[in-house]
């Protein structure tokens, strides 16, 4: 037979029908779940009115409705090429799905990499440093990062502040200067950085007022450790679990190429 129709057979042979529907199922899920998180990004943004006053957004990385918007629309890209892609058996897209893939693999080999070489010449913590900044200054102008920050300090962390409460003093709100233009929260912290009574149902909101003044009782039910370093502390606490999660995203990715692969075998 020539090495023409050899090859010619080779090229237009269908793929593994076990593989196509694996690769085709998964890539489904995918691009489900993309669609979700990137319509609620879409819909908080829309909420926001970002669309049409995207000069309001200061600090565009942090806002975590565009991260859900870039998230999604990522991830939605990649599902559809590899579910249609593998239904249809359309090699343009499963090449690109695979080259998109392979991109991403290596992008976040990348970055656990120069996260670990650079995780004690802190580069890392400054970065962190100016997130909580932003998210600091402009705590009362956009509700999604009010609400990030507050779980990070209330929920996740049990935190205030970057190094403590006192960098609540960076917000216009809880300066104590603007004792002077009758803002209520000045010298006090938001209700995120209080402690949780024992037996308390509803957390009183107003609970952060004035904790900040002079002459302010010894014990201020707030959490006096920043974020930064209640950031790390539970980083060390849980390296294990992050370090798992982190291969175990590596190798469902490499999977998918290994399968995409064998479809082509």
């Amino acid at each position: 037979m020539p090495a023409a129709v050899r090859k010619f057979r080779r090229e237009t042979s269908e793929i593994s029908c076990c593989l196509k529907y694996l690769l085709f199922a998964s890539n489904v899920v995918l691009w489900l779940s993309a669609l979700l998180v990137l319509s609620v990004g879409i819909w908080a943004w829309s909420e926001k009115d970002m669309f049409r006053n995207i000069t309001r957004l200061h600090y565009i990385a942090l806002d975590p409705a565009f991260v859900l918007i870039i998230l999604g629309g990522v991830t939605f890209l990649l599902g559809f090429m590899g579910s249609v892609g593998a239904l249809r058996e359309n090699t343009c897209l499963l090449a690109a799905y695979a080259v998109f893939l392979s991109v991403l693999l290596i992008a976040e080999i990348g970055f656990f990499a120069v996260a670990f070489v650079l995780k004690d010449k802190g580069w890392i913590k400054n970065q962190a440093t100016e997130g909580l900044k932003a998210f600091i200054r402009h705590y009362r102008e956009d509700a999604d990062q009010q609400n990030l920050i507050d779980w990070i300090q209330e929920d996740w962390l049990q935190c205030c502040g970057i190094d403590g409460p006192k960098d609540w003093d960076s917000n216009n709100y809880f300066n104590c200067s603007s004792i002077a233009i009758g803002s209520r929260e000045a010298c006090g912290v938001p209700f995120s950085c209080c402690r949780r009574r024992p037996h308390e149902q509803i957390k009183n909101k107003q609970c952060g007022y004035d904790v900040r003044k002079d002459g302010y009782p010894v014990d201020r039910n707030i959490h006096e450790r920043g974020c930064l370093r209640a950031g790390e502390d539970w980083l060390e606490a849980h390296l294990f679990c992050v370090a798992i999660w982190c291969v175990a995203l590596l190798v469902l990715q490499m999977d998918q190429i290994l399968t995409f692969k064998s479809c082509r075998s």
